[in-house]
């Protein structure tokens, strides 16, 4: 088994995985149970999202009533997102605590600097610290991985600042390993395509808007409604340039396809709706900086 060592916030008895990433999946799941089963209770943060869903049905399982679910109410996220985690916390009997996160007010979120995410995270666990302490909860967590690592995340510092932990990433879980061990766990979420904040639709430096980030939750729902699992919607100004997994592009070689497409998105107040011939990538607005 993997060495254990360390303690939690304020004292209390929360163990770290200490070991040398393991080759095989129930090595990673061996570890990520013996650093729960050394806290005596945790708060995740829970998005919904294939990481975080995760994380907390292992810490439900494992911790039972001492396990907590914090979700975000946020501009940013689908109402969609926020509806499911509240169907998975309820068909699971966890504990969940929906949170207003104001994002709005967080100073350097609207101006949407390059290192936006930064001020959000740090604002939003910030906020979520005292309401897990006021749960008899020293331990805050999140989903982050260790393929998180390889993209521009400048959240991640306002974490480390905060000394929130990241159970999965300290057992040494890939995106991948997550996946697969989402699927053995019978979580609908195994597949699940990556839902990132609406903001990441913008470009660094213009401003958002509570009126924008909604133009662009309906705009990807008009995508999503034709059967497109993978959908980004990024806004330049009056143009909307729209990212699908490649094996989706073909979609929009039908005319019908592409005008109700168009009419959909010229509707929410697009003047122009374009195609990304590279298709889906993650960040694809940081290749900018």
């Amino acid at each position: 088994m993997p060495g254990i060592a360390g303690a939690g916030r304020n004292g209390k008895a929360c163990l770290s995985y200490t070991g040398s990433m393991q080759d095989t999946l129930a090595h990673k799941e061996a570890a990520l149970r013996e650093f729960l089963e050394g806290c005596d209770g945790i708060a995740v943060a829970l998005s919904g999202g294939v990481d975080s869903t995760l994380l907390m049905d292992v810490a439900h399982e494992v911790l039972g009533p001492r396990a907590l679910a914090l979700t975000a109410c946020t501009a940013s996220f689908p109402e969609r997102e926020r509806l499911a985690v509240r169907a998975f916390c309820e068909e699971r009997g966890i504990r969940q605590i929906e949170v207003d996160s104001g994002e709005f007010s967080v100073p350097g979120f609207t101006e949407n600097p390059p290192d936006r995410c930064y001020h959000c995270k740090r604002a939003l666990f910030s906020t979520l610290l005292p309401l897990a302490a006021a749960e008899g909860i020293s331990v805050l967590a999140e989903g982050s991985n260790l393929d998180d690592e390889q993209d521009y995340r400048p959240g991640l510092a306002a974490l480390g600042e905060l000394d929130i932990v990241s159970p999965l990433k300290r057992a040494g879980f890939t995106k991948g390993d997550i996946r697969a061990l989402s699927r053995e766990r019978g979580l609908a979420t195994w597949d699940k395509p990556a839902c990132a904040c609406l903001a990441s639709r913008v470009p660094y430096g213009t401003e958002i808007s509570p009126e924008l980030l909604l133009r662009i939750d309906r705009a990807e729902q008009c995508l999503l409604d034709t059967g497109i699992r993978q959908v980004r919607v990024r806004v330049h100004d009056d143009l909307a340039r729209i990212e699908v997994a490649e094996g989706d592009v073909p979609l929009f070689a039908s005319e019908g396809f592409r005008h109700g497409v168009t009419a959909c998105l010229q509707e929410l107040g697009f003047t122009y709706v374009t195609l990304d011939l590279m298709g889906y990538r993650t960040g694809s607005l940081t290749r900018a900086l």
